[in-house]
């Protein structure tokens, strides 16, 4: 019996320790960096190896929003995950926020790193980051994928019951004087997205980075306007996902982790059909 309890117990001392803590995405001392760029003091961590992926997160997120993709991502890249400027440990004390500024930031970034060239994944506003960057420095961006992105802020881009809760926000808090630090970086996040970004459609046709575009069938971007995102890229993929909302790379993880490195190892990406 002695002999039955203490083997029960070696073997248990061994599944403890053998279990693998979570990685704290987002906050992780063993991964963690900073890098100043254009003024700010730019967080990110970085995993795996080989060819440079950048990760982008979405308004008001971390690098932690992305903890269900950089674990696959990283067997396959190395993965460079950022909080964008006034988002997570990326503190930046100024007024104003912009989604040009955000992209300068990573192009900074990457230029500091020694990097050329990277793939760029980005969500929500980190897929607007995405598509800006590779506008702005088109000798950055290898591919992109980018979900959930829009390319205005009015109601033909964005689902009408979000565009209205967003304006209703805006007047109810436009004349509050923010004190506190946070509530006022806050106010300025939620600013950026209710009047950003601008961007026709026609300066899409100056990416020459192959795209893929992403949405969920029920995403808070109205289906139309990704369709046209898509359409106006000269070398895009298309991917509607059934059955999700926003958070695609958070409710369909793993197929989008699969689907995100088929586009980048893609021998080819045909145009768009118009």
């Amino acid at each position: 019996m002695k002999n039955c309890l203490l083997m029960f117990s070696l073997i248990l001392c061994y599944l403890l320790a053998s279990a693998q803590t979570p990685v704290p995405y987002g906050s992780n001392p063993a991964a963690g960096h900073y890098q100043l760029v254009r003024g700010v003091k730019l967080y990110y961590e970085t995993y795996g190896q080989g060819p440079p992926l950048l990760l982008l997160h979405g308004n008001g997120g971390s690098i932690k929003k992305l903890e269900n993709n950089i674990p696959f991502l990283a067997q396959h890249y190395r993965v460079i995950a950022v909080d964008s400027r006034a988002h997570g440990k990326s503190v930046d004390p100024g007024d104003s926020l912009s989604f040009e500024m955000m992209a300068d930031d990573f192009a900074g970034l990457l230029t500091s790193l020694r990097i050329d060239s990277a793939y760029v994944l980005g969500w929500s506003d980190g897929g607007i980051n995405a598509l800006v960057l590779a506008m702005r420095h088109p000798e950055k961006v290898k591919r992109l994928v980018a979900t959930g992105a829009n390319l205005w802020p009015d109601s033909t881009a964005l689902m009408p019951s979000l565009w209205r809760q967003q304006q209703r926000g805006y007047q109810e808090n436009k004349s509050v004087k923010f004190t506190d630090p946070k509530r006022r970086n806050d106010w300025k996040v939620f600013c950026l997205d209710v009047f950003q970004p601008n961007i026709p459609l026609s300066a899409l046709q100056g990416v020459r980075a192959p795209a893929l575009i992403v949405a969920g069938d029920r995403d808070i971007i109205v289906p139309e306007h990704t369709i046209a995102i898509y359409r106006h890229l000269p070398h895009a993929w298309l991917w509607i996902i059934p059955n999700s909302g926003h958070a695609t790379v958070r409710e369909h993880a793993d197929e989008f982790n699969r689907k995100a490195d088929e586009f980048f190892q893609a021998k080819t990406v045909l145009p768009p059909v118009h």
